[in-house]
């Protein structure tokens, strides 16, 4: 026999329809997550974009980025590099053009950027198993395993603070794709 009241019963459909919406409330912000740092590795990856001071914030698959570029190309170029990765809804771009004159960059040696970067990856524990594949005209190429893929992007932005790296390049493997 059914002893339940309907107060009881809606009592019960609210519970369900509450653990229904924090659970798809943890569901967004992991996948916001996951998109903003595949945006940040993809961003500062990217080819042909050159070094962006970008960053990049994402609500419920609607992601804003904001920051730095040297030419309109470089703003555009971020705008539809973020929109192709999976779960992106739409794309806010107020990212503001610095012509590159005004941001002037270190000049260092090919063999200086690399002894920063490998000492700045032997710095963080967690990323033994990441290397300098190589550095060429002040590219830096990341090779080797990072246990996640945040862990892949401190590795980039580790490259990143050396000064005169122009362009980071990844072929860094993770689990996480």
């Amino acid at each position: 026999m059914n002893t339940m009241n309907l107060h009881q019963k809606l009592g019960l459909a609210l519970g369900v329809l509450a653990v229904a919406a924090m659970t798809a409330h943890t569901a967004y912000a992991a996948s916001d997550t996951w998109i903003t740092t595949k945006a940040k590795i993809e961003l500062m990856t990217a080819d042909g974009a050159g070094r962006m001071d970008v960053k990049v914030e994402t609500d419920h698959g609607v992601v804003t980025i904001h920051g730095k570029v040297e030419s309109q190309a470089v703003k555009d170029k971020a705008t539809r590099i973020v929109t192709k990765i999976d779960g992106v809804k739409s794309v806010r771009n107020l990212v503001e053009v610095v012509p590159e004159y005004m941001a002037k960059a270190v000049k260092k040696s090919d063999h200086e950027i690399k002894e920063c970067v490998e000492a700045g990856l032997k710095a963080h524990k967690t990323l033994d198993d990441v290397k300098v594949d190589s550095v060429d005209n002040a590219v830096v190429l990341l090779g080797g395993k990072a246990r996640s893929l945040d862990l892949k992007l401190v590795a980039i932005e580790t490259a990143y603070a050396c000064p005169g790296a122009m362009r980071v390049a990844s072929k860094i493997e993770t689990d996480e794709k």
